[in-house]
């Protein structure tokens, strides 16, 4: 399992982490931000907890962003 956490208010919208894991990440119409997909906000942190399988996008997503607001932790 890991675990993907994302500081969804200094994101710049860039779609880097969609463009890596489309299943995981979306942009937001509303205010052009991308969007956890299944995360659960606590404190201005999004997290989700999911399969090993998704690791290697979701580290790629982290390292493409150009904020460093992603983080891919293994559980």
């Amino acid at each position: 399992m890991i675990r993907i956490i994302q500081q969804r208010a200094k994101c710049i919208g860039c779609n880097a982490c969609v463009e890596a894991a489309f299943y995981r990440w979306r942009v937001s119409r509303k205010d052009g931000k991308c969007t956890l997909v299944g995360g659960v906000e606590k404190k201005g942190f999004f997290q989700v907890v999911v399969d090993d399988h998704e690791y290697e996008e979701n580290v790629r997503a982290a390292v493409n962003c150009p904020v460093k607001i992603i983080q891919v932790l293994k559980m």
